[in-house]
Protein backbone atom coordinates (compact mmCIF):
# COMPACT_ATOMS: atom_id res chain seq x y z
CA UNK A 1 0.00 0.00 0.00
CA UNK A 2 1.37 3.39 -1.04
CA UNK A 3 -0.08 5.39 1.83
CA UNK A 4 2.12 8.38 0.99
CA UNK A 5 0.84 8.41 -2.64
CA UNK A 6 4.41 8.45 -3.92
CA UNK A 7 3.35 6.84 -7.21
CA UNK A 8 0.50 9.33 -7.60
CA UNK A 9 -0.05 12.90 -6.35
CA UNK A 10 -1.73 14.87 -3.57
CA UNK A 11 -2.94 18.03 -5.27
CA UNK A 12 -6.58 17.10 -4.71
CA UNK A 13 -6.03 17.81 -1.02
CA UNK A 14 -5.42 21.47 -1.83
CA UNK A 15 -8.82 22.39 -3.20
CA UNK A 16 -8.42 26.10 -2.46
CA UNK A 17 -5.31 26.39 -4.64
CA UNK A 18 -6.85 24.35 -7.43
CA UNK A 19 -9.99 26.47 -7.36
CA UNK A 20 -7.88 29.63 -7.49
CA UNK A 21 -6.07 28.24 -10.54
CA UNK A 22 -9.31 27.23 -12.26
CA UNK A 23 -10.67 30.73 -11.70
CA UNK A 24 -7.41 32.28 -12.95
CA UNK A 25 -6.52 33.89 -9.65
CA UNK A 26 -2.98 34.25 -8.31
CA UNK A 27 -1.56 30.99 -6.98
CA UNK A 28 1.52 30.72 -4.78
CA UNK A 29 3.36 27.39 -4.75
CA UNK A 30 2.31 24.65 -2.37
CA UNK A 31 5.68 22.92 -2.57
CA UNK A 32 9.24 24.16 -3.15
CA UNK A 33 12.42 22.21 -3.78
CA UNK A 34 15.62 23.88 -2.58
CA UNK A 35 19.22 22.99 -3.36
CA UNK A 36 21.27 24.40 -0.46
CA UNK A 37 24.45 22.90 -1.95
CA UNK A 38 25.72 22.67 -5.51
CA UNK A 39 28.48 20.26 -4.47
CA UNK A 40 28.04 16.50 -4.18
CA UNK A 41 30.12 13.74 -2.61
CA UNK A 42 28.92 11.13 -5.14
CA UNK A 43 28.89 10.97 -8.94
CA UNK A 44 25.97 8.65 -9.63
CA UNK A 45 25.92 7.11 -13.10
CA UNK A 46 22.28 8.10 -13.61
CA UNK A 47 22.50 11.67 -12.25
CA UNK A 48 19.97 13.84 -14.07
CA UNK A 49 21.63 17.10 -13.04
CA UNK A 50 25.21 16.26 -14.00
CA UNK A 51 25.13 19.24 -16.38
CA UNK A 52 25.13 21.50 -13.28
CA UNK A 53 28.68 20.17 -12.66
CA UNK A 54 28.54 19.79 -8.86
CA UNK A 55 30.07 23.21 -8.21
CA UNK A 56 30.96 24.03 -4.56
CA UNK A 57 28.41 26.78 -4.04
CA UNK A 58 26.10 27.10 -1.05
CA UNK A 59 23.11 29.26 -0.28
CA UNK A 60 23.83 31.92 2.34
CA UNK A 61 22.24 30.78 5.58
CA UNK A 62 20.85 34.04 6.94
CA UNK A 63 19.37 35.13 3.61
CA UNK A 64 17.83 31.70 3.10
CA UNK A 65 16.32 31.79 6.60
CA UNK A 66 14.82 35.20 5.82
CA UNK A 67 13.24 33.79 2.67
CA UNK A 68 11.99 30.72 4.56
CA UNK A 69 10.18 32.96 7.03
CA UNK A 70 8.66 34.76 4.07
CA UNK A 71 7.60 31.49 2.43
CA UNK A 72 5.77 30.47 5.56
CA UNK A 73 3.92 33.79 5.52
CA UNK A 74 3.01 33.29 1.85
CA UNK A 75 1.43 29.91 2.56
CA UNK A 76 4.05 27.59 1.08
CA UNK A 77 3.21 24.27 2.71
CA UNK A 78 6.33 22.15 2.21
CA UNK A 79 9.99 22.24 1.25
CA UNK A 80 12.22 19.38 0.16
CA UNK A 81 15.96 19.88 0.45
CA UNK A 82 17.68 18.04 -2.40
CA UNK A 83 18.68 19.50 -5.76
CA UNK A 84 21.77 19.54 -7.93
CA UNK A 85 24.04 18.69 -5.00
CA UNK A 86 24.03 16.81 -1.70
CA UNK A 87 22.02 18.98 0.74
CA UNK A 88 23.79 17.71 3.84
CA UNK A 89 27.07 19.21 2.61
CA UNK A 90 25.76 22.61 3.67
CA UNK A 91 27.48 23.38 6.98
CA UNK A 92 24.32 24.95 8.43
CA UNK A 93 21.80 22.39 7.20
CA UNK A 94 20.54 21.63 10.73
CA UNK A 95 19.86 25.31 11.40
CA UNK A 96 18.17 25.65 8.00
CA UNK A 97 15.95 22.60 8.51
CA UNK A 98 14.88 23.63 12.00
CA UNK A 99 14.16 27.20 10.89
CA UNK A 100 12.02 25.86 8.05
CA UNK A 101 9.80 24.02 10.50
CA UNK A 102 9.77 27.03 12.82
CA UNK A 103 8.42 29.02 9.86
CA UNK A 104 5.39 26.72 9.70
CA UNK A 105 6.59 24.74 6.69
CA UNK A 106 6.77 20.95 6.49
CA UNK A 107 10.33 19.74 5.80
CA UNK A 108 11.71 16.78 3.85
CA UNK A 109 15.19 15.73 2.77
CA UNK A 110 16.34 13.60 -0.13
CA UNK A 111 19.98 12.67 0.43
CA UNK A 112 22.55 9.97 -0.19
CA UNK A 113 22.66 9.69 3.60
CA UNK A 114 26.42 9.44 4.03
CA UNK A 115 26.56 12.60 6.17
CA UNK A 116 23.42 11.88 8.19
CA UNK A 117 25.45 11.19 11.32
CA UNK A 118 24.18 10.86 14.87
CA UNK A 119 24.69 14.51 15.76
CA UNK A 120 22.75 15.74 12.73
CA UNK A 121 19.98 13.19 13.26
CA UNK A 122 19.60 14.22 16.89
CA UNK A 123 19.39 17.88 15.80
CA UNK A 124 16.74 17.64 13.09
CA UNK A 125 14.67 14.46 13.35
CA UNK A 126 11.92 15.99 15.48
CA UNK A 127 11.28 18.66 12.85
CA UNK A 128 11.37 16.62 9.63
CA UNK A 129 8.34 15.05 7.96
CA UNK A 130 10.39 12.53 6.01
CA UNK A 131 13.93 11.59 5.03
CA UNK A 132 14.57 9.48 1.96
CA UNK A 133 18.03 8.17 1.12
CA UNK A 134 19.15 7.17 -2.34
CA UNK A 135 20.75 3.73 -2.06
CA UNK A 136 21.18 1.81 -5.28
CA UNK A 137 22.51 -1.53 -4.22
CA UNK A 138 22.83 -3.79 -1.21
CA UNK A 139 26.38 -4.97 -1.92
CA UNK A 140 29.40 -2.70 -1.76
CA UNK A 141 30.44 -3.46 -5.32
CA UNK A 142 27.12 -2.59 -6.92
CA UNK A 143 26.59 0.43 -4.70
CA UNK A 144 30.05 1.86 -5.43
CA UNK A 145 29.71 1.20 -9.16
CA UNK A 146 26.42 3.09 -9.46
CA UNK A 147 27.15 5.86 -6.93
CA UNK A 148 30.79 6.11 -8.08
CA UNK A 149 31.74 6.43 -4.45
CA UNK A 150 33.72 4.79 -1.67
CA UNK A 151 32.29 1.28 -1.16
CA UNK A 152 32.31 1.90 2.61
CA UNK A 153 29.67 4.60 2.12
CA UNK A 154 27.09 1.82 1.88
CA UNK A 155 27.72 0.73 5.47
CA UNK A 156 27.70 4.34 6.64
CA UNK A 157 24.30 4.94 5.10
CA UNK A 158 22.82 1.79 6.59
CA UNK A 159 24.26 2.58 10.02
CA UNK A 160 22.99 6.17 9.82
CA UNK A 161 19.47 5.12 8.90
CA UNK A 162 19.40 2.37 11.52
CA UNK A 163 20.31 4.97 14.14
CA UNK A 164 17.63 7.35 12.87
CA UNK A 165 15.07 4.56 13.12
CA UNK A 166 16.16 3.81 16.68
CA UNK A 167 15.84 7.46 17.72
CA UNK A 168 12.48 7.75 15.99
CA UNK A 169 11.12 4.80 17.96
CA UNK A 170 12.66 5.90 21.25
CA UNK A 171 11.29 9.45 21.06
CA UNK A 172 8.07 8.65 19.16
CA UNK A 173 8.90 11.03 16.32
CA UNK A 174 6.58 11.07 13.32
CA UNK A 175 9.34 11.40 10.69
CA UNK A 176 8.93 8.79 7.95
CA UNK A 177 12.23 7.12 7.09
CA UNK A 178 12.67 5.65 3.66
CA UNK A 179 15.13 4.35 1.12
CA UNK A 180 14.92 4.73 -2.62
CA UNK A 181 16.44 2.58 -5.34
CA UNK A 182 16.52 3.61 -8.98
CA UNK A 183 15.94 0.33 -10.81
CA UNK A 184 18.77 -0.33 -13.27
CA UNK A 185 20.22 -3.40 -15.00
CA UNK A 186 23.16 -3.26 -12.57
CA UNK A 187 21.03 -3.55 -9.42
CA UNK A 188 17.88 -5.43 -10.45
CA UNK A 189 19.14 -8.60 -8.73
CA UNK A 190 19.67 -6.74 -5.44
CA UNK A 191 16.23 -5.20 -4.97
CA UNK A 192 14.90 -8.03 -2.82
CA UNK A 193 17.99 -7.97 -0.63
CA UNK A 194 17.79 -4.22 -0.17
CA UNK A 195 14.10 -4.44 0.73
CA UNK A 196 14.90 -6.99 3.43
CA UNK A 197 17.72 -4.84 4.76
CA UNK A 198 15.49 -1.74 4.83
CA UNK A 199 12.76 -3.66 6.68
CA UNK A 200 15.20 -5.15 9.17
CA UNK A 201 16.80 -1.84 10.20
CA UNK A 202 13.43 -0.17 10.78
CA UNK A 203 12.67 1.77 7.63
CA UNK A 204 9.07 2.71 6.93
CA UNK A 205 9.38 2.05 3.22
CA UNK A 206 11.56 1.33 0.22
CA UNK A 207 10.71 3.05 -3.06
CA UNK A 208 11.68 1.31 -6.28
CA UNK A 209 11.42 3.79 -9.14
CA UNK A 210 12.32 3.96 -12.84
CA UNK A 211 14.93 6.08 -14.57
CA UNK A 212 13.88 9.34 -16.22
CA UNK A 213 16.06 11.04 -18.84
CA UNK A 214 16.59 14.73 -18.17
CA UNK A 215 16.61 16.65 -21.48
CA UNK A 216 19.87 18.48 -20.57
CA UNK A 217 21.68 15.64 -18.83
CA UNK A 218 25.10 14.57 -20.09
CA UNK A 219 24.22 11.05 -19.03
CA UNK A 220 22.41 9.00 -21.69
CA UNK A 221 23.47 5.52 -20.58
CA UNK A 222 19.96 4.50 -19.53
CA UNK A 223 17.81 6.46 -21.96
CA UNK A 224 16.66 3.30 -23.74
CA UNK A 225 15.95 1.20 -20.66
CA UNK A 226 12.54 -0.51 -20.60
CA UNK A 227 10.82 -1.78 -17.49
CA UNK A 228 8.44 -4.41 -18.84
CA UNK A 229 10.85 -7.21 -17.98
CA UNK A 230 11.20 -6.00 -14.37
CA UNK A 231 7.52 -5.80 -13.47
CA UNK A 232 7.57 -9.29 -11.96
CA UNK A 233 9.43 -7.77 -9.01
CA UNK A 234 6.22 -6.12 -7.81
CA UNK A 235 4.77 -9.45 -6.63
CA UNK A 236 8.04 -10.68 -5.15
CA UNK A 237 8.46 -7.48 -3.16
CA UNK A 238 4.85 -7.37 -1.98
CA UNK A 239 5.37 -10.42 0.25
CA UNK A 240 7.89 -8.43 2.29
CA UNK A 241 5.32 -5.86 3.36
CA UNK A 242 4.34 -5.73 7.02
CA UNK A 243 2.17 -3.45 9.11
CA UNK A 244 5.28 -1.30 9.71
CA UNK A 245 7.13 -1.59 6.39
CA UNK A 246 6.08 -1.22 2.78
CA UNK A 247 7.77 -1.57 -0.59
CA UNK A 248 6.44 1.06 -2.97
CA UNK A 249 7.14 -0.40 -6.39
CA UNK A 250 6.34 2.42 -8.79
CA UNK A 251 4.73 0.24 -11.43
CA UNK A 252 2.47 3.02 -12.70
CA UNK A 253 5.47 5.27 -13.34
CA UNK A 254 7.42 2.43 -14.95
CA UNK A 255 4.60 1.74 -17.38
CA UNK A 256 4.42 5.43 -18.27
CA UNK A 257 8.17 5.47 -18.96
CA UNK A 258 7.81 2.56 -21.37
CA UNK A 259 4.84 4.28 -23.04
CA UNK A 260 6.82 7.45 -23.76
CA UNK A 261 5.36 10.95 -24.11
CA UNK A 262 2.48 11.97 -21.78
CA UNK A 263 -1.15 12.18 -22.87
CA UNK A 264 -1.52 15.88 -22.01
CA UNK A 265 -0.49 18.50 -24.54
CA UNK A 266 0.66 21.38 -22.35
CA UNK A 267 1.92 21.97 -18.79
CA UNK A 268 -0.57 23.21 -16.19
CA UNK A 269 1.47 22.49 -13.06
CA UNK A 270 3.94 25.39 -12.94
CA UNK A 271 1.94 27.60 -10.51
CA UNK A 272 1.92 24.92 -7.82
CA UNK A 273 5.63 24.49 -7.22
CA UNK A 274 9.06 26.10 -7.60
CA UNK A 275 12.74 25.17 -7.50
CA UNK A 276 15.54 27.24 -5.92
CA UNK A 277 19.07 26.41 -7.04
CA UNK A 278 22.30 26.77 -5.09
CA UNK A 279 22.91 30.23 -6.57
CA UNK A 280 19.53 31.46 -5.39
CA UNK A 281 17.86 31.24 -8.80
CA UNK A 282 14.12 30.58 -8.65
CA UNK A 283 12.75 28.36 -11.39
CA UNK A 284 9.27 27.30 -12.38
CA UNK A 285 10.52 23.95 -13.70
CA UNK A 286 13.59 21.91 -12.77
CA UNK A 287 13.56 20.15 -16.15
CA UNK A 288 14.63 23.41 -17.78
CA UNK A 289 17.32 24.62 -15.39
CA UNK A 290 19.56 25.88 -18.19
CA UNK A 291 16.72 27.58 -20.09
CA UNK A 292 16.42 31.20 -18.96
CA UNK A 293 12.74 31.35 -19.92
CA UNK A 294 11.96 29.28 -16.83
CA UNK A 295 14.05 31.34 -14.40
CA UNK A 296 11.67 33.76 -12.68
CA UNK A 297 13.96 35.49 -10.19
CA UNK A 298 16.68 35.22 -7.57
CA UNK A 299 16.28 35.24 -3.80
CA UNK A 300 19.39 37.43 -3.40
CA UNK A 301 17.79 40.19 -5.45
CA UNK A 302 14.05 40.07 -4.75
CA UNK A 303 11.53 38.92 -2.17
CA UNK A 304 9.64 35.76 -2.94
CA UNK A 305 6.38 37.68 -2.86
CA UNK A 306 7.69 39.83 -5.69
CA UNK A 307 9.04 36.81 -7.58
CA UNK A 308 5.87 34.74 -7.26
CA UNK A 309 3.68 37.73 -8.13
CA UNK A 310 5.85 38.84 -11.05
CA UNK A 311 4.59 39.28 -14.57
CA UNK A 312 7.34 36.95 -15.80
CA UNK A 313 5.99 34.08 -13.70
CA UNK A 314 2.42 34.75 -14.80
CA UNK A 315 3.40 35.05 -18.45
CA UNK A 316 5.43 31.84 -18.26
CA UNK A 317 2.54 29.93 -16.67
CA UNK A 318 0.17 31.12 -19.42
CA UNK A 319 2.63 30.15 -22.13
CA UNK A 320 3.20 26.69 -20.61
CA UNK A 321 -0.55 26.18 -20.27
CA UNK A 322 -1.31 27.18 -23.85
CA UNK A 323 1.78 26.51 -25.95
CA UNK A 324 4.48 24.40 -24.28
CA UNK A 325 4.89 21.14 -26.20
CA UNK A 326 5.13 18.45 -23.51
CA UNK A 327 6.36 15.87 -26.00
CA UNK A 328 9.75 17.57 -25.58
CA UNK A 329 9.58 17.50 -21.78
CA UNK A 330 11.07 14.96 -19.43
CA UNK A 331 9.00 11.78 -19.31
CA UNK A 332 7.74 11.23 -15.74
CA UNK A 333 8.76 14.71 -14.69
CA UNK A 334 8.14 15.79 -11.11
CA UNK A 335 4.75 17.26 -11.99
CA UNK A 336 3.56 14.52 -14.34
CA UNK A 337 0.72 13.15 -12.21
CA UNK A 338 -0.37 16.66 -11.26
CA UNK A 339 -0.49 17.59 -14.92
CA UNK A 340 -2.62 14.53 -15.67
CA UNK A 341 -5.00 15.52 -12.90
CA UNK A 342 -5.27 19.17 -13.98
CA UNK A 343 -5.64 18.18 -17.64
CA UNK A 344 -8.57 15.95 -16.73
CA UNK A 345 -10.22 18.83 -14.83
CA UNK A 346 -9.95 21.04 -17.91
CA UNK A 347 -10.84 18.24 -20.34
CA UNK A 348 -13.39 16.04 -18.53
CA UNK A 349 -14.52 12.81 -20.16
CA UNK A 350 -17.98 12.25 -21.57
CA UNK A 351 -20.66 11.45 -18.98
CA UNK A 352 -18.65 13.18 -16.23
CA UNK A 353 -21.91 14.14 -14.49
CA UNK A 354 -22.73 10.48 -13.82
CA UNK A 355 -20.63 10.35 -10.67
Amino acid sequence: MDKYRIDSHKLMFHVDRVNAWINEREVYPIYVEISPSGACNHRCTYCALDFMEYKPRFLKTELLKKRLTEMGQLGIKSIMYAGEGEPLLHKDIADIVNHTRKSGIDVAITTNGVLLNKELTDSILANVSWIKVSINGVTKGTYAKIHQSNPEDLNRVIENMAYAAKIKRRKSYSCALGMQLLLLPENCDEVIGLAKKARDIGMDYLVVKPYSQHPFSKTTKYKNIRYRKYLYLADELAVLNTDKFNVIFRINTMKKWDAGAPDYEHCYALPFWAYIDSLGGVWSCSAYLSDGRFRIGNIYQDSLRDIFSSQKRKKLARWAKDKLNTEKCRVNCRMDEINRYLWSLKHPPEHANFI
